[in-house]
């Protein structure tokens, strides 16, 4: 009988094992995919993508125990060799290789070339090989940035005191409404996908007060541009005895400080492959909706069309302005009209047409929809009534409000947007590892 007792020991290293100890000059084992081979007669240069980056191994004819020639691109290999500094390398070293063992190797010739710097395929052939493109050096450091995105919004509301859900993404009845819901069959009744966890979130403040979720939601819009996908992963935090809806703010404000600085320690690498220069996060301007419709309406001679939302060029306009203004990379833009809002949107006591919500605008992209929540049932039923709306499918949620809840409030935060924005992008499906859009289901 055999027994685990924990995390086998390798013989192989990694690249951090490498670079936090000293080998200079030591037999080592590692293993990893060929990536390049530069073949340069009696020496060649057999470059390994590990998960950590690169790493160069020195072929040489008559040392190493193996014919070059049985070695192709992507293999997956274990290697033996001598550390020896090498500046000009990546991390500063290379392996003298002694020997090499192929673990396995590719059955036909990659249909791109990711061993490239920079793909030069187009979006949608990138796409149709999505899991070969992300082999890309460049490509994989896109997620490994969004990889940060996800760990500095966990870290810091864990350290901010809020539990970590997960909810159900089948559901009788939607938070959002309206037309653009996946209906399906479940069972022999009809349900929908979520477009968002806002039901369950607003339930579990009642529970455990401060409450945070990253999961995907589901949005039916037949969309078909850069900025819309019909599956993304959504960031979303809900917190109860708030004051104002101002805390919500000064909560994301808090989040984007700390993934700056963990992006900035532990992701340098990454922004470095990248060209990624980090926004400057250390204040948030705020400005009403109907404040910054006027502002940008003057300054940039714009007419208002819409009085109850913001136009994705009136976006781009706000966000320009701030740029101009204050140097801001982000804005807060408040007090949304209540037409456009939810119902469980709470509105502004001072003026009803007006709701206690945001935005946030990230170089005139809308990265994020929140605000407070009505938390008084009879408040919740009558804004419900005026709206014509039904309590069918939502009598366990609106139970919640019966028994008593907290001032409370929310958000999400759309994650491939915001990567999207963080590495300069032009479209979201380039930060979205497998997109689900109008036209692919596939890979």
């Amino acid at each position: 009988m055999k027994f685990m007792t924990g995390v086998n020991k390798k013989e192989t290293l990694e690249i951090r094992d490498l670079l936090s100890g000293s080998y200079e000059g030591t037999a080592v084992k590692v293993n990893g995919a060929v990536h390049t081979i530069r073949d340069m007669g009696e020496v060649a240069f057999v470059v390994l993508r590990k998960r950590e980056g690169l790493l160069q191994c020195v072929f040489e004819e008559g040392k190493t125990k193996f014919n070059l020639k049985d070695l192709k691109e992507e293999a997956t290999v274990e290697v033996e060799g001598v550390v020896k500094s090498e500046e000009r390398a990546p991390n500063g070293f290379e392996i003298r290789l002694a020997a090499i063992r192929v673990l396995s190797q590719p059955a036909e010739p990659m249909p791109i070339a990711v061993s490239k710097w920079k793909l030069s395929t187009s979006l949608e052939a990138n796409l149709n090989n999505r899991a070969l493109a992300l082999r890309n050096v460049r490509e994989r450091a896109k997620f490994r940035i969004q990889e940060g995105v996800v760990r500095g919004f966990r870290d810091f509301l864990y350290g901010q005191g809020f539990t970590e859900i997960h909810t159900p993404k089948i559901g009788a009845k939607s938070a959002e409404g309206g037309a653009n819901l996946f209906r399906l069959e479940y069972f022999h009744r009809p349900a929908v996908l979520q477009q968002s966890p806002q039901f369950y979130k607003q339930m579990m403040v009642g529970v455990f007060d401060r409450v945070f979720e990253t999961a995907p939601v589901f949005r039916a819009e037949k969309h078909n541009t850069k900025r819309h996908l019909n599956e993304y992963t959504s960031l979303d935090f809900e917190m109860g005895y708030i004051d104002s809806f101002e805390d919500i703010m000064a909560m994301e404000t808090g989040f984007l400080q700390y993934m700056t600085e963990l992006l900035e320690n532990e992701y340098a690498k990454e922004l470095k492959i990248l060209g990624v220069t980090l926004p400057n996060v250390a204040q948030i301007p705020t400005v009403r909706f109907d404040e910054a419709k006027q502002k940008v309406a003057e300054k940039y001679h714009r007419q208002i069309r819409n009085p109850y939302d913001l136009e994705p060029e009136e976006e781009a306009l706000i966000g320009q302005y701030f740029k101009e203004e204050c140097g801001a990379d982000f804005v807060f833009v408040t007090h949304y009209p209540s037409k456009k809002r939810p119902f469980y949107a709470m509105d502004d006591p001072a003026d009803p047409t007006y709701t206690l919500s945001f935005d946030l605008l990230y170089q005139g992209l809308e990265i994020t929809t929140g605000g407070q929540r009505i938390h008084d049932y009879y408040m919740l039923m009558e804004k419900m009534e005026k709206r014509g709306m039904e309590a069918e499918g939502m009598e366990q949620y609106l139970s919640v409000f019966k028994h008593g809840m907290p001032p409370h409030g929310g958000l999400g935060i759309g994650l491939e947007r915001l990567t999207m924005k963080l590495i300069g992008e032009e479209n979201v499906r380039e930060t979205t590892l497998f997109p689900r859009d109008l036209s692919r289901l596939e890979p």
